[in-house]
């Protein structure tokens, strides 16, 4: 089975047809980093980073772009509210959103571009949509011209004439059409500019994305992805520029995949709700790979609810990872060699079917639990490593997972093992009811132990 991804510009799901298959490109929107990323913005890294991940394990070189936004009003607005330069607060929040990232477990892409990195290709992208006539310069401003475009909205599936009639007529004086949308805007002594052909200025959002598109990727690339909050008009306006700014005909990307947005206990995340969840803040409250199961345990396409239960069914799935990776240390594995041959990869290969795959791993935790033969064990743990080394979780020591982090009033590793110690002198006393006593008590303080041939083990429980 090929890969097979949903094309948010067909409407449907289409086989992955690489431009070449030696060198497939990705490009996903990042951050505007004027502040620390909410938990949705982490749901789309993590997706992203699994079909990165997918394509590694289908092709010899995947070349992924994730993007800095760093020159915005936002930034500008925070700048000038402590009176810092834009690149303290974009450096600050660079820095935050690379170590979310690699708290999460994802990979770090080929490449981070940052727009100001990025002027003079940006410069060269207006300058040619200019020269083809599909925008012009008005008071400072250059502007794409949305009528110049016949199929704009293709991308959306929206019409420009009901975009028009729909559109706040609060025109600008320098806009030929309502829809028309800034490539290049002037800027005050006060604010951030760059010298350019239309004077000092600075770029539009959209137009740093097709700029280091073409920098870095070329003209067409293969797959662009990002939230579906962006499909209107970040990526719509987007795709119009990259289709007009040069003579290809091979379209600016071949595929758009957009993950669907993150509610919390089934409401809509904002702060006026007041459940609105900084990521890093999530990871301080529970273990990064929790958050990371977390994450990819719904179908990207759908929206996903983020809840107790969600929390806890990820626990419990990483409760068994670990149990199976502390309790069979003895029984030696082989390395899996085909990867994408087996079940968990073929449901991913399927549009990224998280949901599918998760049940395949479950099931074979299941049928690991049941089994009473070693060999059988064996094959088995060997397939569970190799999806869990995909997928980046159960990576860590099982013990230090199931004694994991005490919180301040929690009992502490060092007064657990003091009772241990006293519960096994206790039963070679043969003092049953003390040993007891010490189980009942470590239970109530969250504690649970099981006695194995190799000692006792412990472990936190929620």
């Amino acid at each position: 089975m090929s890969l097979v991804l949903h094309n948010s510009l067909s409407g449907k799901k289409e086989p992955f047809t690489p431009i070449d298959p030696n060198r497939i490109t990705l490009y996903v929107c990042g951050p505007t980093v004027y502040n620390y990323i909410h938990l949705g913005n982490g749901r789309s890294a993590t997706v992203f980073d699994l079909l990165y991940r997918l394509l590694c394990e289908l092709y010899p070189t995947v070349v992924f772009a994730r993007n800095f936004t760093d020159v915005d009003d936002k930034i500008n607005a925070a700048a000038k509210e402590q009176g810092v330069d834009i690149s303290d607060i974009t450096g600050q929040f660079i820095q935050a959103y690379d170590e979310d990232m690699a708290a999460l477990g994802n990979l770090e892409p080929s490449l981070k571009p940052r727009a100001t990195e990025h002027i003079d290709d940006i410069i060269k992208t207006v300058s040619a949509l200019i020269e083809r006539g599909f925008a012009y310069e008005s008071e400072g401003h250059v502007l794409f011209s949305v009528g110049a475009m016949p199929d704009y909205g293709k991308l959306s599936k929206r019409n420009i004439d009901d975009m028009i009639a729909g559109a706040r007529v609060e025109v600008a004086s320098y806009k030929k059409n309502p829809m028309d949308f800034v490539l290049w805007k002037p800027s005050t002594d006060d604010l951030p500019g760059w010298q350019s052909p239309w004077g000092v200025g600075r770029p539009g959002w959209h137009i740093e994305c097709t700029a280091m598109i073409q920098a870095h990727l070329g003209e067409t690339i293969d797959i662009h992805g990002g939230g579906s909050d962006l499909i209107f008009p970040h990526h719509e306006n987007e795709l119009a520029q990259g289709s007009c700014c040069s003579d290809h005909s091979g379209g600016y990307a071949n595929y758009w995949v957009h993950n669907a947005m993150l509610d919390i206990e089934g409401e809509k995340m904002s702060k006026s709700l007041g459940n609105f969840i900084v990521l890093r803040d999530m990871l301080a409250q529970q273990p990064h790979e929790l958050v990371r199961v977390a994450l990819l345990s719904a179908h990207y396409r759908s929206n996903m609810n983020w809840s107790e239960q969600l929390i806890h069914q990820s626990r419990s799935l990483l409760d068994r990872l670990y149990t199976i990776k502390r309790d069979s240390q003895n029984i030696a594995t082989s390395k899996v060699e085909n990867f994408i041959e087996l079940p968990f990869a073929q449901m991913l290969l399927d549009d990224l079917n998280t949901p599918k795959a998760f049940a395949v791993l479950h099931e074979l935790t299941n049928q690991f639990f049941k089994a009473s033969d070693d060999s059988e064990k064996a094959q088995l743990k060997s397939e569970i490593n190799a999806i869990c080394d995909f997928l980046n979780i159960a990576q860590l020591d099982a013990n230090d997972w199931f004694q994991g982090q005490a919180s301040d009033d929690a009992i502490s590793a060092e007064q657990v093992e003091a009772l241990i110690e006293e519960r096994k002198q206790a039963k070679k006393n043969k003092d049953f009811a003390r040993a007891d006593a010490i189980r009942e008590e470590l239970l109530e303080r969250g504690v649970e132990i099981k006695d194995t041939r190799e000692g006792t083990l412990w472990s936190r429980i929620a």
